[in-house]
C-alpha cells in the first residue's frame, strides 16, 4: 500500500504542510440531505453501523461533496457494550439508552466474542479502502474507556455524567476494572481496525472535560495509555489520535502520558495554548461547530485564526467537536475552499 500520498499520515508523522490537510468530526451525519435519506432506508441507526453497504455508502457522502483529506468509518462509539450485551438502543430525541450497569455486573463481564462480534464494522473498512481515492486517509476510532463507561453506568447521557464520577468515588475497583476491561477490548478493536484497512485511529474522551485532576489521570489517562501502548506494541507503525474534549490545562501533559501521536484540541482551547502543545508534535482542531452554523464573517474569521495561530506546524485542520445537525452543507463548502486557499 502507498500512502505517501495521503497528507493527514504526513502531518501525523510530523510533517508542516501548506495548507493544512482537513476532515471533520461527524462528517458524515444529519447535516447532509444524502445521509437522512440513507439514515431512512437503513432503519434504526444500529443497522445503518452495522450495514457495510449503508455505512460505506454514508463514509463517502462527504467525500464525494467536499473532497476531505480523511474518511472516517461510520459507527458510533457504543458498539463496544452493545458487543458486552447491554441491551442498547437509540431513540429518537432520546439518544443512545442501555441497561445500566451495577458493581456486580460489572465483575461478571467477558470480553470474549467482543471483536469478532463487530465484524461488521471491518468489513466496512475493507470495502472503504477499496472504494477511497488512493490520496485520502481512512480512520477508524473507538470511544474511551471513561466516555463509554459512562453511559454504561448511567444507561444513558447526563449532563456531566454525574452518575459515573458517584460511582467512582463510591465503588472505586469496580470502575477500574471497567475501564481497563474497556481499554482491553478497544485495544483488540483498533488493532482489527488497523488490519482491515485503517491507516489511523482516533480516540474520543468526549466526556474528559468533568474530571478533577486525580481522576483525570486514572480515569482518562491511564485507560488511554493502557490501549495506545497495546495498539503500539502489536502494530508499531499505528498513528493514533487521541481527542480528550474539555481537557483543559490537563492538555499540557496529557500527549506524553498517552503516547498519542497527535491531540485533538476542542474549540476552548486557547491558540496560545495549542501553540505550545504543537511544539511537541502534531496537533488537530479546534474550530467552533457554531461557526459553521454561522457562516459568513464568524466562520471566516475563525478559520482565519487558527491557519494564522497553528497553520506554521503539524495541524490537521478540524472543528473542535462534531458538525451539528443545524449546519448548512454550503457553509462546510466554504469553509473547505477558504482552508484549501490558504497560502501561509
Amino acid at each position: 500500500m502507498n500512502s505517501a500520498r495521503r497528507k493527514i499520515l504526513r502531518v501525523l508523522s510530523g510533517e508542516t504542510l501548506t495548507p493544512p490537510p482537513i476532515w471533520l468530526m461527524r462528517q458524515a451525519g444529519r447535516y447532509l440531505p444524502e445521509y437522512r435519506e440513507t439514515r431512512a432506508k437503513a432503519g434504526s441507526f444500529l443497522d445503518l453501523c452495522y450495514s457495510p453497504e449503508h455505512a460505506v455508502e454514508v463514509t463517502m457522502q462527504p467525500i464525494r461533496r467536499y473532497g476531505f483529506d480523511a474518511a472516517i468509518m461510520f459507527s458510533d462509539i457504543l458498539v463496544i457494550p452493545d458487543g458486552l450485551n447491554r441491551n442498547v438502543r437509540y431513540t429518537e430525541g432520546h439518544g443512545p439508552q442501555m441497561d445500566p450497569i451495577d458493581e456486580a455486573g460489572i465483575f461478571a463481564l467477558k470480553a470474549e466474542g467482543v471483536v469478532e462480534y463487530l465484524a461488521p464494522v471491518m468489513e466496512t473498512l475493507r470495502r472503504l479502502r477499496a472504494e477511497l481515492p488512493e490520496e485520502t486517509t481512512l480512520l477508524g476510532f473507538c470511544g474511551a474507556p471513561w466516555t463509554v463507561a459512562t453511559y454504561m453506568i448511567a444507561g444513558h447521557g447526563t449532563p456531566d455524567q454525574a452518575p459515573a464520577r458517584l460511582f467512582g468515588y463510591r465503588h472505586p475497583k469496580a470502575l477500574e476494572h471497567l475501564l481497563m476491561l474497556l481499554a482491553d477490548i478497544s485495544a483488540a478493536y483498533l488493532v482489527a481496525q488497523i488490519d482491515a484497512g485503517a491507516d489511523a485511529v482516533q480516540i474520543f474522551d468526549s466526556w474528559a472535560g468533568v474530571l478533577g485532576e486525580k481522576e483525570f489521570e486514572a480515569f482518562a489517562v491511564k485507560p488511554v495509555a493502557r490501549i495506545i501502548a497495546s495498539v503500539k506494541a502489536q502494530r508499531p507503525e499505528a498513528r493514533i489520535i487521541a481527542f480528550a474534549k474539555g481537557a483543559g490545562y490537563q492538555l499540557k501533559t496529557y500527549r506524553q502520558k498517552t503516547g498519542a501521536d497527535a491531540i485533538g484540541l476542542d474549540w476552548s482551547v486557547p491558540l496560545a495554548f495549542a501553540r505550545e502543545l504543537q511544539r511537541e508534535g502534531p496537533v488537530q482542531g479546534n474550530l467552533d461547530p457554531m461557526r459553521v452554523v454561522a457562516g459568513g464573517k464568524a466562520l471566516e474569521d475563525g478559520i482565519d485564526e487558527i491557519l494564522q495561530q497553528l497553520g506554521h506546524g503539524p495541524l490537521i485542520f478540524n472543528l473542535g467537536h462534531g458538525i451539528t445537525p443545524q449546519a448548512d452543507p454550503a457553509n462546510v463548502t466554504a469553509l473547505v475552499q477558504r482552508v484549501r486557499g490558504w497560502k501561509g
